[in-house]
């Protein structure tokens, strides 16, 4: 797409489609989009998108997305702290809320592991989820990672992080398809797979 009247325009519809699933011409219809809006509602646009890379917070104790230094799910005392659910990243914490099927608290990994985009266990938040089960006070750990070679590698390296301590392993019933992610299965089968978690160790043994 070249010829563009104004290199203001270019250059926002060249910023606009580097956002993901955004090509070309949806950038550039987004942009005359907001030509048309009033200077005011743009600007106001523009500035909850500053204002949330600058001053969002990532939850200490679980790393999900918050407003606050703890968030709403782990501040929750009706919530149960002894369950934890390993999620890849924050998407996956909204999909298992949306289906009400789960009352522990979750702990966010940043990613799975991936060598082929140079992610290794030193690069996700491992470590921490480690820190948590050493204090004792967590009875289960629901592995809820997507269903792929680099998730079932992510499973197998926090279990066997985690086989010297006293806690129990499981992980989502494979009634997700191998190679979904769990932001775009539905919610019942989402949450039966919750509800239906396996122990670990009985996967490993097939």
């Amino acid at each position: 797409m070249d010829n563009f009247p104004s290199k203001l325009l270019e250059n926002a519809v060249n910023e606009l489609s580097k956002l993901p699933g955004i090509g070309k011409k949806t950038a550039l219809r987004l942009a005359l989009h907001l030509l048309k809006q009033e200077k005011s509602e743009v600007e106001n646009f523009g500035n909850v998108i500053i204002k949330m890379r600058n001053d969002i917070n990532f939850c200490r104790m679980c790393h999900n997305i918050s407003d606050d230094e703890i968030c709403d799910i782990c501040s929750n005392q009706k919530r149960n702290h002894s369950f934890i659910c390993v999620v890849e990243d924050v998407r996956d914490v909204l999909a298992i809320e949306n289906t009400s099927q789960f009352n522990g608290v979750y702990h966010v990994l940043g990613g799975i592991i991936s060598p082929m985009e140079g992610i290794g266990p030193s690069n996700l938040n491992i470590e921490t989820l480690v820190d948590k089960v050493a204090l004792g006070n967590v009875t289960e750990i629901i592995m809820a990672l997507p269903a792929t070679i680099e998730g079932d590698t992510t499973n197998f390296y926090i279990y066997k992080q985690l086989k010297g301590f006293e806690v129990i392993l499981t992980t989502i019933a494979r009634g997700i398809a191998v190679g979904d992610n769990l932001e775009y299965t539905d919610e019942i089968t989402l949450g039966r797979s919750i509800i239906n978690r396996m122990p670990y160790d009985t996967g490993l043994k097939k």
